[in-house]
């Protein structure tokens, strides 16, 4: 084993004995990362689609240092605090519906796990047993814990050879015509008596491979729930706050999911926070004289006050400024400057949601020469599996977004590295 710097770090998603020395970063502004040695990179990905404000926005600066002065955080159980207490119903006015009721967990994975968790101890209130299964959609993704992962893509996602550790859920398609809606009713009748709930990234499978859908297949999809008595969680961690060109992806199919889940950009990408919101109905199961009644289940870091403040900032600059504007000019700007690789050699889709925009390769290419010759060009992308893609801040420039795009275009277009 051969020593070098950062030898004490293991990295997400990497084998280490092969992986190349990463990129020091050293500071953020805006849609930048500058890196220690003096360059500065162009974010396509606004760090895993979470910095929607850009980096070191100084309202969220502010508001994390001015709550960090007071108390930068205080145990959830038994307490309670102000920025807690108004973010919640911040969230409960702003998503659809009767979504009143909120638990804040440290990251999108364990709001999964809450969420299921909900779906699995409602029936169990109700005096139902034996309901301890979801049904998930091929090509989903949900998070790397436990019950995340086992609602996860079983064949082709990256947790298939967890498939004999995980719980057993089942698996449909997405429903994108007549058969397979005829399937997965089928699917949700034959399996009724065993399932807690159906869950489903609204609009768009992210780190599935970026596949998109109609909002018609989303509200098919809660349409069948609600006809087998189904509670339908809709994982809004990468979809919510704007990204898919409306506050929350649900609000284009007119869909009020019975739970939600929320993380990514919730604080602008200042730190660790995600929620997971029910609706009143759901509440109400838990809502009981039976201490046994109650939802069994309370993170060390639940609703830290300087997460809960930089959430409140976030939630100003919506309201403040014009993201669900912007996001919608970046995703003409998109569909106008990748649509000339549709006609390119190698090149199997391209397509744009929101402030999305997708190129998927007809083959899988070399992933490693693609993120050097993204670094090459100082633009910050990480492709994966067979897509390169672009989730920037909706702040970003339109100099900086042409820039990426020019470098998306450019090595896409070329036969190296695929």
């Amino acid at each position: 084993m051969t020593e070098r710097r950062g030898d004490h770090l293991w990295r997400p998603y990497t084998q280490m004995k092969l992986a190349v020395a990463p990129l020091e970063a050293v500071a953020t502004s805006g849609s930048r990362i500058t890196l220690a040695d003096g360059r500065a990179l162009i974010d396509g990905i606004a760090s895993w689609w979470t910095a929607v404000h850009g980096y070191n926005h100084p309202h969220i600066r502010d508001a994390v240092s001015n709550q960090l002065q007071r108390m930068p955080h205080v145990m959830f159980g038994g307490l309670t605090h102000a920025p807690a207490e108004k973010l919640a119903a911040r969230l409960a006015a702003l998503l659809p519906g009767d979504l009143n009721h909120v638990f804040f967990t440290d990251s999108g994975s364990v709001a999964v796990e809450v969420a299921l968790k909900m779906a699995v101890q409602l029936w169990l209130n109700r005096g139902v047993s034996g309901r301890t299964r979801v049904l998930a959609f091929r090509g989903g993704y949900h998070g790397d814990t436990m019950g995340a992962m086992s609602a996860c893509d079983p064949d082709e996602g990256m947790h298939r050879r967890f498939g004999a550790y995980l719980p057993s859920q089942v698996f449909c398609d997405l429903p994108r015509t007549a058969a397979p809606e005829a399937a997965l009713d089928a699917a949700m009748a034959a399996h009724r008596h065993e399932l807690a709930a159906v869950i489903v990234e609204p609009l768009v499978q992210g780190a599935g491979g970026m596949l998109m859908h109609p909002p018609e297949v989303l509200a098919t999809i809660a349409r069948l729930s609600r006809r087998h008595g189904l509670p339908l969680i809709a994982d809004e961690i990468f979809t919510g706050f704007g990204r898919t060109g409306s506050l929350f992806a649900c609000e284009q199919a007119g869909v009020v999911p019975d739970i939600v889940c929320l993380s990514k950009a919730l604080t602008g990408g200042t730190m660790a926070l995600a929620a997971t919101v029910a609706t009143s109905e759901i509440f109400s199961q838990f809502w009981s004289d039976d201490p046994a009644h109650a939802l069994m289940h309370g993170p060390t870091f639940m609703a830290n006050p300087l997460a809960c403040a930089a959430a409140n900032a976030s939630l100003d600059l919506f309201e403040a400024e014009p993201r669900l504007a912007q996001a919608e000019a970046i995703g003409a700007r998109l569909d106008e400057g990748l649509a000339p690789l549709r006609k390119k050699p190698g090149i199997a889709d391209v397509r744009v949601l929101g402030a999305i925009g997708v190129v998927q390769f007809a083959g899988t290419p070399d992933l490693a020469v693609l993120k050097q010759k993204f670094v090459e060009r100082g633009v910050w992308v990480r492709p994966f599996g067979d897509i390169v893609y672009l989730t920037p801040a909706l702040t970003i420039p339109e100099g900086d977004l042409d820039r990426l795009i020019a470098a998306v275009c450019d090595i896409a277009a070329a036969p190296e590295g695929r």
